[in-house]
């Protein structure tokens, strides 16, 4: 069986059909560019969009990057401030004309990778950071999911959320080496460390492709690796959320 899964984030929205036996997806990844405004009505639309492109009729898991309970957002994230207390799934499923499942971006990562990634068959509690325009955290303890798990959102010095200051859309806009980068990145392992004592940390999202350039500057005890499914496993997580 074949799902469509679309991965929404701050700076990109995109969808590719995934075989829900395999995890391996069907067609390349098709993306179109979060609206600038990052409202609700636009982002919506652009769902519409990516479902047209695969003329995909079928049911749609959908990861979105912020706190989602029961299909609510219930924090706006790097997003709008107009999402807080938008019911999702209800929303993109008015888009589309479509079933959606709605669940957070950073949880959907984390299950592609425990399910078909280098994190199969591992025990404990594992823990999986994707790095982009924010630090998404999921978990899972003994093969069950922790939702919502967001130590992204932690306070750090005079920042509201450590994310502003570790995640990849830092580097970029302060222009930060990898050596300088991998060092405030650390300061968010060590924290992560210290308040959930993991055994194994995961690294996703499209930073992670760039492991071998700051893995020196990881100083942790905890192992720390890089996910396998690297860029696509919100999608394939997104799909996959439809059979949770």
């Amino acid at each position: 069986m074949e799902i469509l899964g679309i991965d929404i984030g701050g700076s990109g929205i995109k969808g590719a059909l995934v075989n829900m036996e395999t995890g391996e997806m069907t067609t390349e990844r098709f993306r179109i560019p979060t609206p600038k405004s990052r409202k609700p009505k636009a982002m919506a639309k652009v769902v519409a969009e990516i479902v047209a492109h695969f003329n995909y009729k079928g049911p749609i898991g959908c990861g979105f990057p912020t706190v989602i309970k029961n299909g609510v957002c219930k924090t706006p994230g790097n997003l709008h401030k107009k999402w807080k207390g938008v019911k999702v799934d209800e929303l993109f499923s008015e888009a589309t004309g479509l079933p959606v499942t709605v669940v957070n971006d950073a949880d959907a990562a984390t299950h592609a990778s425990m399910k078909f990634g280098v994190g199969k068959d591992k025990d404990g509690f594992v823990v999986m950071i994707t790095i982009g325009t924010g630090l998404g955290s999921g978990a899972f303890l003994d093969g069950k999911l922790i939702p919502n798990m967001e130590l992204g959102q932690l306070p750090y010095k005079k920042y509201d959320k450590i994310e502003l200051w570790a995640a990849a859309s830092a580097k970029e806009r302060e222009n930060l080496s990898y050596k300088k980068w991998g060092k405030r990145f650390n300061v968010f392992l060590e924290y992560i460390e210290l308040i959930v004592s993991p055994d194994l940390i995961i690294l996703g999202g499209g930073t992670s492709k760039d492991w071998d350039s700051f893995k020196e500057y990881i100083t942790i005890e905890t192992p720390v690796i890089p996910a396998t499914l690297q860029n696509n496993a919100g999608i394939i997580g997104a799909a996959a959320a439809c059979k949770l």
